[in-house]
């Protein structure tokens, strides 16, 4: 079976333009002795807005590891993908992040229900775990909840995995189950059982995406109890470490936390934990690419400036269009954003300034920051001159994508 490093990082780009960049950050921390492995990932949804196709990811991402000499591992996700979508991913990818939180409180059938609860008594009474100073309550009446909740979701994901399996072979693939876009967060109880669940399946999941408390919005900072998501993060460290000695489940296995680019408020406890217990992580970072491209752009002038005031202006018209899909992870003040001719006014540090993601810059704007996040259908609709531009600001660009995951990520995580 291919095996997942300790320490991975999903690199998206929108635009398939910053591999290098990217992968530039991860020799920058491997020198300094830290081993993060690159995941390029791009979801189906960004893959029809942008009109690419999952085989440029794998393009994008061998032509980096070649340019750059790079000999360790690194993979091309499936991201959020499902029946519907998956074979289009298949031929490109080597890791698959099977999307199931749409499934999450369909019924599984009865029968299946009582027969998994047979299997696992142990989940009908208190268990104790190593790390948690309590036993986690669980009762058969708790279980067959969490179960009556989860177990069709874990099915259908065992359904996605079988169909990669049969197209790809077994053994060749890292496989995620994502359970995030849902609008509660699984608790360490719930968890454990779909872990159960995901063992019984067979399906040998290196990462598991739960939704945690909190918002982890697009590009910003986590919103939240930051003491309250350490001690539940904490608690899933403990629940996955226990799952993979009692149910078989690959060693491996971690956390994986979606949206967590920029959660800067919670990286300390992310990385005191991971110390603590010496797990892995996944941390997917996607979208912050493509706002380094606009900032990049901003501070090349000229036309790259021009571009982004574009954006903007767009953007802002075309609010409800681009905000609606993106709801649950985005948290705009309308009121707070400035008019487009107010940014039409300024140069480009000042545009820079409003974008980039530095809370003790007076000028930093979340608002302005979470609508430019979702606004790269206006970029991908300027096609040529979008991308002419990013080839023309290259140097700047890069600049800003490779110090972004280096000093903003890598280094807040990794190498405290």
């Amino acid at each position: 079976m291919i095996k997942i490093p300790k320490y991975t990082m999903g690199v998206g780009d929108r635009f398939g333009k910053q591999g290098e960049a990217q992968l530039s950050a991860l020799i920058a921390a491997r020198e300094a002795g830290i081993e993060v492995c690159p995941v390029w990932n791009k979801s189906n949804r960004e893959h029809g807005i942008i009109h690419t196709e999952p085989g440029d990811v794998r393009r994008e991402a061998d032509a980096a590891v070649i340019a750059l000499g790079w000999d360790a591992p690194y993979f091309v996700d499936a991201d959020h993908i499902n029946l519907s979508n998956v074979d289009g991913f298949i031929a490109s990818s080597d890791f698959f992040t099977l999307d199931v939180a749409d499934a999450i409180g369909s019924p599984a059938p009865a029968a299946a229900v009582d027969a998994f609860l047979r299997r696992h008594a142990e989940l009908c009474a208190p268990v104790t775990i190593e790390g948690i100073d309590l036993p986690v309550e669980l009762s058969e009446v708790r279980a067959r909840q969490v179960a009556e909740k989860y177990l069709f979701a874990v099915q259908k994901a065992g359904r996605i995995y079988q169909h990669v399996v049969d197209a790809k072979g077994e053994g060749t693939f890292v496989t995620e189950v994502s359970m995030d876009e849902t609008p509660e967060p699984q608790t360490p109880d719930e968890l454990l059982v779909i872990l159960a669940a995901i063992a019984d399946e067979g399906i040998p999941a290196q990462t598991i995406a739960p939704r945690f408390s909190g918002r982890f919005n697009k590009g910003v900072d986590y919103v939240g109890e930051v003491a309250a998501f350490e001690r539940e993060f904490t608690a899933d460290l403990a629940v996955v470490a226990h799952a993979v000695k009692a149910y078989g489940l690959p060693e491996t296995l971690k956390l994986s936390i979606h949206s967590g680019s920029d959660k800067f408020s919670i990286y300390p406890c992310i990385a005191r934990a991971i110390r603590a217990t010496d797990a892995g992580l996944h941390l997917k970072t996607a979208g912050t690419t493509w706002l380094e491209e606009l900032i990049g752009l901003a501070e090349g002038g000229d036309e790259g400036l021009l571009i982004a005031k574009e954006v903007y202006r767009s953007a802002l018209g075309r609010f409800e269009e681009l905000c609606g899909p993106y709801a649950d992870v985005i948290d705009i003040d309308v009121s707070r954003l400035p008019s487009a001719d107010e940014v039409q006014s300024w140069d480009g540090l000042r545009f820079a300034a409003a974008l980039r993601h530095e809370q003790g810059c007076a000028e930093y704007s979340p608002d302005l920051r979470q609508l430019l996040h979702v606004g790269y259908k206006v970029a991908a609709e300027l096609g040529p001159r979008y991308l002419d531009a990013l080839d023309a600001c290259r140097d700047v660009v890069a600049k800003n994508v490779r110090e972004n995951l280096i000093e903003r990520h890598i280094r807040q995580l990794f190498m405290r």
